[in-house]
């Protein structure tokens, strides 16, 4: 699992993960669809890379939720560990990612929302 991008933002989402405040994530439903790729499932097991693509956790999917951008709960948006005080601040700030990355989100746009914890990475196979 890749969060952010590949700079210092994924670096302080991955050092967020590791410290055990940041257990889950959100992303578009178009990026599953572009890259052909189906969305993830409860119990599945994904290495957490670095901006090298070198693994540093092994985290395991406890949740996944296809909902509308509007609907992401607070609940959601706390457990991404990033610091947000409210969901209005969160959805500004997801906005203004998604803007800059070149996708501008609408309230009815398809998301994917992740709950996961780490587990130690002798515990099992990884999948990238």
């Amino acid at each position: 699992m890749e969060l952010g991008t590949p700079d210092d933002l994924r670096t302080e989402l991955n050092s967020l993960v590791l410290a055990g405040r940041k257990t889950a994530t959100t992303g578009l439903l178009a990026e599953y669809v572009e890259e052909t790729e189906g969305l993830e499932f409860v119990g599945e097991r994904l290495a957490l890379v670095d901006n090298g693509g070198r693994a540093v956790a092994t985290i395991e999917i406890t949740g996944v939720e296809l909902t509308s951008f509007s609907e992401v709960t607070w609940k959601h948006a706390a457990a991404e560990g990033e610091g947000d005080a409210s969901l209005e601040e969160w959805r500004a700030g997801h906005r203004r990612f998604w803007e800059r990355e070149g996708t501008p989100v609408q309230d009815d746009t398809p998301v994917v929302c992740l709950a996961f914890r780490v587990v130690p990475t002798r515990s099992g196979p990884l999948m990238a």
